[in-house]
């Protein structure tokens, strides 16, 4: 097989504690984390003796196709050659994991690349989660091994410890980013405190009502502090605030996007909301459609 196709869903955080931070620096986490059917794509050629990408797509601009690239890191990590083409559809720094998630398409396919055909999505589960601990993937940064299964988890630590969720219902969002990028180094800075409490046990959710409650009482500790940093952040929540049926809004990772949740709502209707918020706000990236297990979306194709 000298070519995969593998798409990168968004990372949602559904709430992020931040409970600490280590000696050498990096901060503790306890966040319950899903997966939007929004993506990037990459198209790979196994046939070639370098290592080399390019970008293109409505959000490549700034994206960089050079070794800092995750993309390229990534791939380099297991000594691999290839030619990638990433088709950028999620704004960059935006607090979806989007370079991340395009690193962990790529271990996906170059680590799923020689999975007998009769394995079982059992299989490739436990393969995935294998080699996260081996390759020791947080390297690449904190949210890389948690995009490798695309499915709703229960991250804490620095990103390393990971329970996937199969309990979680899925549930009818907006996605929303003023297009102004993030820095989450800057988020971290200016923070004022950085011992919160962690999440409780998560409760069985049977709904999408059931989850809004539960998620009421939990945070974004990164919030307070990216929207001072980033005003317009503010401006989005309102927005989503006021959106017919939503139940909650909050930022996901260290912003600047914005989730809207909804748990009673046609396909229809989320589609129509979102268009209203697009011709309000043209500069604005909107999307939408059901949070969740998007494991599936992310299997590599092979040819």
């Amino acid at each position: 097989m000298k070519r995969a196709k593998v798409h990168a869903p968004a990372k949602i955080n559904l709430t992020l504690h931040v409970t600490g931070q280590r000696d050498d620096g990096y901060h503790l986490l306890d966040s319950l984390v899903v997966f939007a059917p929004v993506h990037d794509t990459l198209d790979m050629n196994f046939d070639t003796s370098d290592l080399s990408m390019t970008v293109e797509g409505p959000e490549a601009d700034g994206v960089p196709s050079d070794m800092s690239n995750l993309v390229l890191r990534a791939a380099d990590i297991l000594g691999e050659h290839l030619a990638a083409h990433l088709t950028k559809n999620l704004p960059p720094a935006s607090g979806m994991g989007g370079g991340s998630a395009d690193a962990a398409a790529v271990l996906r396919a170059l680590l799923l690349r020689t999975l007998p055909p009769e394995a079982t999505l059992d299989d490739i589960v436990a393969q995935l989660l294998q080699k996260i601990q081996a390759l020791e993937l947080h390297a690449l940064g904190a949210d890389v091994p948690m995009c490798m299964l695309n499915m709703p988890m229960h991250v804490r630590g620095i990103g390393e410890q990971m329970t996937p969720l199969r309990g979680i219902p899925p549930i009818n969002a907006l996605l929303v980013n003023p297009r102004r990028a993030v820095s989450t180094p800057e988020v971290f800075r200016a923070m004022t405190t950085r011992d919160n409490p962690p999440m409780p046990e998560i409760p069985t959710l049977p709904d999408a009502a059931a989850l809004i409650a539960f998620l009421k009482d939990m945070r974004n500790d990164m919030q307070v502090a990216a929207e001072v940093i980033e005003p317009s952040i503010g401006d989005v929540l309102t927005t989503l605030e006021e959106a017919p049926g939503c139940g909650l809004a909050r930022m996901s990772g260290s912003g600047a996007t914005c989730f809207g949740l909804f748990a009673d709502i046609s396909d229809e209707e989320l589609a129509k909301t979102a268009q209203t918020i697009r011709r309000a706000h043209p500069d604005w990236w909107v999307a939408s459609g059901p949070l969740g297990n998007q494991f599936a979306l992310g299997l590599p194709t092979f040819s």
